[in-house]
């Protein structure tokens, strides 16, 4: 076993524990520090696939972003988290079987794909030209600008819907009644 294929087991194993560990930990906050875990073995695994593009995204999109949602988590709980109730829906049985019919339709896929195939890593003039090719379709109109703008305006939505939801209600009817 070459020391990259260690370190892919070792970063494969610690992205799959931080990642179980944001689904079982009981506070939100903690969950939030696992996922950026796992995000950032994420990060690991796409620099050892040499795919440097989708690693710095990672990191700077997706890590970065987690710093938002923590303080986003803490402002809509901070009411729950004082009552001290139970964060188990009682509905936790549909995301069970909602997540064993993904899991199965992942395992068919993988079973689907051929083992032997190994291609050759592009050359660094070929992972250029395939950086310029994404670059270009991101922003064509033709390509992936509308799926990226809708995200754009979700996310938006998400972020002013969750302030809202944390403003405190005495504020909000303050406010209200000045127009």
């Amino acid at each position: 076993m070459t020391a990259t294929q260690f370190v892919f087991l070792l970063t494969g194993a610690v992205t799959l524990g931080a990642a179980l560990l944001v689904v079982l930990s009981p506070r939100l906050v903690h969950a939030a520090l696992w996922l950026i875990l796992s995000l950032a073995g994420t990060a690991v695994l796409f620099v050892l696939l040499e795919a440097s593009f989708l690693a710095v995204v990672q990191v700077a999109i997706y890590i970065d972003a987690i710093a938002i949602l923590i303080i986003i988590v803490i402002m809509l709980t901070r009411r729950v988290m004082i009552r001290g109730e139970a964060q188990i829906t009682r509905n936790w049985w549909l995301g069970a079987i909602s997540a064993l019919i993904f899991l199965g339709g992942l395992l068919v896929l993988l079973n689907m794909m051929p083992i032997t195939a190994i291609d050759t890593p592009p050359t660094i003039a070929d992972t250029n030209q395939l950086l310029e090719d994404l670059g270009r379709s991101l922003v064509d109109v033709d390509r992936f600008i509308l799926p990226f703008e809708v995200a754009s305006i979700l996310l938006l939505a998400a972020l002013i819907g969750s302030i809202m939801i944390a403003w405190p209600l005495s504020t909000r009817a303050e406010g209200e009644g000045d127009q």
